[in-house]
C-alpha cells in the first residue's frame, strides 16, 4: 500500500509556504528524516524533511506552487527499504519544527507481516450525559439563547461591565470551551484583542486548527451580518494593509507590477498590526571616542574567535545589563487580561537586512555570554540570514529588539516595535562632533540612539533613565566588567 508525506506542522501560526526546490525525485529512496522539499514561508525558508521512508511513487507539488500544511508532497512505496538493506520504520515527527533532527538512534523494527499502513482507530465510546452546567457548546437551532460574551474594545482597551455572578459563569465557560480548541498562544491572543471567543471560530487548518486568517474571517461574517456587537473591529482594522484602492497609474506611463514575497508580506502585516501600540521615541546621544579605542584593542582578538566587535554586539551586552535593571522593557501587554507580562529571560532579536527582506534572528541569554560569544553568534545568524538558511526557531522568541542602520547613514530615525515586545532601540551613524568638554570644544564620536517604546507599559521618564543608561554603558566599556 503506498504511503503519502504531507507537509508537516511548519512552525507556531505559519500555514504555507512556496516550494523553492525539490531534493529528491522519482524513483529515489527516501529515509526518515531525509530532506525532500524546501520551502519558503512568511518567515524563512527551511528544508523540510520527510516523516516516512520508501521509494518515490509520485511527487505532488512542483516548484514555485503554494503549499499548506496538510497538503500530499510525495506517494511512496514502504515496501522498498533503503540501501543499508534494513528495514526502517516508518514514523511520523511530532516535532513542530521540521528543521530540528533527534540525535537518538531510530529503533529499528524486526520484520512482520504486511500489514495495513494504519491501524482503524478504536470506536469512540457513546458521549456520557452532560450535567445542566456543561461548557459544551451547542449548535441546535431550540436550545436558549446564550447571553453574548464581553467583548473587549480595541479602541479603548477595556471591557464592559458585567453582572458578578453571570460575568464569573461566562468567563468559567469560555475558558472550557476555548481551551479545546486547537490554536495556536499567537491566534489565541489576537483573538482575545479582538473581542472573539475563539470557541465559535471554524478552524480550516488540519484538524480543525484554528489559525488568525479564520478569526479574521469570523469576524467578516458577524460584520456583514450585522451581529457583530456595537464596537467591534470593522474589516479595515484587522486587514493589515488595507487602504482606499489605487489609481490607475498606466493613465500617466508605463508601470511594472511585482506580487510581495511570502517574507515582505508578513512584515508588512505585522508590522501594520505593531503600529496599533501607541509609540513614543526617545533619542539620544551617546559619546563612544573611548568605546572606539576598546574596539581598537579588543578587535583583533574577537576576530580570531570567530567574530567582529560591532557597535551592536557591543550594544547587545549593553542591553543584557539595561533589562536587568529596567525589566519593564522586556514585558508584553496582555489587553484582553489587563496585565503586563514580564519575562525573566534575555533574548534580544537583532533586524538584519537582507536581498529578501528584513529578518530579526535571535541572540539567546545575551545576559549570560561575553562579548566575544555574542559577536560570533551575531556574525554567524547574520551570515545564515542573508543566505535564506534561518530557522524558524532561530527567530522567535525575543524581548527586545535592535536594528542599526549607521552603517547605511542618517541621524536618527523613528523604528516600528516589534509587537508583542513593547520597545526596540535604534542606532544610527556615527559621526564627529566638537563637544563642549574642560572649558573647551574637542571633536568627539557621537552615537545617535533613538528607543521607540510602548506608552502602555513605558512612561516616558523610565525611557529616558533607560536610554541613558544605555548611552552611560557605551561611554565606559569597561564599567560593563564591573
Amino acid at each position: 500500500m503506498a504511503t503519502e508525506f504531507k507537509i508537516p506542522e511548519l512552525g507556531e501560526n505559519v500555514e504555507k509556504g512556496d516550494v523553492i526546490r525539490l531534493l529528491v525525485k522519482v524513483g529515489d529512496v527516501v529515509r526518515v528524516d531525509q530532506p525532500v522539499v524546501e520551502l519558503e514561508t512568511d518567515k524563512a525558508t527551511i528544508e523540510v524533511p520527510s516523516s516516512v521512508s520508501g521509494k518515490v511513487l509520485e511527487i505532488k507539488v512542483k516548484p514555485g506552487q503554494k503549499v499548506k500544511v496538510g497538503q500530499t508532497v510525495l506517494v511512496l512505496d514502504p515496501v522498498v527499504q533503503p540501501a543499508t538493506g534494513e528495514p526502517t520504520p516508518q514514523r511520523r515527527s511530532s516535532d513542530p519544527n521540521p528543521q530540528r533532527r533527534s540525535t537518538d538512534p531510530v529503533p529499528q523494527a524486526p520484520p512482520r507481516a504486511a500489514e495495513p499502513a494504519a491501524a482503524e482507530p478504536p470506536a469512540p465510546k457513546p458521549p456520557k450525559p452532560q450535567p445542566a452546567t456543561s461548557t459544551s457548546t451547542s449548535t441546535s437551532t431550540d436550545a436558549p439563547a446564550k447571553a453574548p460574551a464581553a467583548v473587549v474594545d480595541i479602541t479603548s482597551g477595556r471591557a464592559p461591565v458585567a453582572a458578578p455572578a453571570a460575568a464569573a459563569a461566562s468567563s468559567a465557560a469560555a475558558s472550557a470551551s476555548a481551551s479545546a480548541v486547537p490554536a495556536a498562544p499567537s491566534v489565541r491572543r489576537y483573538a482575545r484583542e479582538l473581542g472573539v471567543d475563539i470557541a465559535h471560530v471554524a478552524g480550516t487548518g488540519p484538524g480543525g486548527r484554528v489559525n488568525q486568517e479564520d478569526v479574521k474571517e469570523f469576524v467578516r461574517a458577524q460584520s456583514a451580518s450585522g451581529s457583530g456587537r456595537r464596537g467591534a473591529p470593522s474589516t479595515s482594522t484587522l486587514t493589515a494593509l488595507a487602504a482606499p484602492p489605487l489609481p490607475d497609474f498606466t493613465k500617466w506611463g508605463e508601470i511594472d507590477v511585482r506580487p510581495m514575497s511570502n517574507i515582505r508580506r508578513k512584515t508588512a502585516e505585522h508590522l501594520a498590526q505593531a503600529w496599533r501600540a501607541p509609540h513614543v521615541t526617545q533619542n539620544d546621544k551617546a559619546d563612544i571616542t573611548a568605546l572606539e579605542d576598546f574596539r581598537q584593542t579588543y578587535g583583533p582578538r574577537v576576530e580570531k574567535a570567530g567574530g567582529k566587535l560591532t557597535i551592536t554586539a557591543i550594544v547587545i551586552k549593553v542591553l543584557a545589563a539595561a533589562l536587568a535593571k529596567y525589566p519593564q522593557f522586556a514585558s508584553s501587554v496582555d489587553v484582553a487580561a489587563e496585565s503586563i507580562v514580564f519575562k525573566k529571560y534575555c533574548h534580544i532579536g537583532v533586524a538584519v537586512d537582507t536581498p529578501n527582506g528584513l529578518l530579526v534572528p535571535v541572540i539567546r541569554d545575551a545576559n549570560r555570554k561575553t562579548m566575544t560569544q555574542i559577536a560570533v553568534e551575531l556574525a554567524q545568524l547574520s551570515q545564515k540570514a542573508r543566505d535564506r538558511k534561518l530557522s524558524l526557531e532561530e527567530m522567535a522568541g525575543s524581548v527586545f529588539s535592535v536594528t542599526n542602520l549607521g552603517g547605511i547613514g542618517g541621524t536618527s530615525f523613528s523604528p516600528i516595535i516589534n509587537t508583542p515586545e513593547v520597545a526596540i532601540l535604534g542606532i544610527s551613524r556615527t559621526s564627529i562632533e566638537p563637544v563642549y568638554k574642560d572649558g573647551q570644544f574637542v571633536p568627539r564620536h557621537m552615537l545617535p540612539l533613538s528607543l521607540s517604546y510602548d506608552h502602555r507599559a513605558i512612561d516616558g521618564a523610565d525611557a529616558a533613565r533607560f536610554l541613558r543608561f544605555i548611552a552611560d554603558g557605551l561611554e565606559q566599556p569597561l564599567t560593563m566588567v564591573l
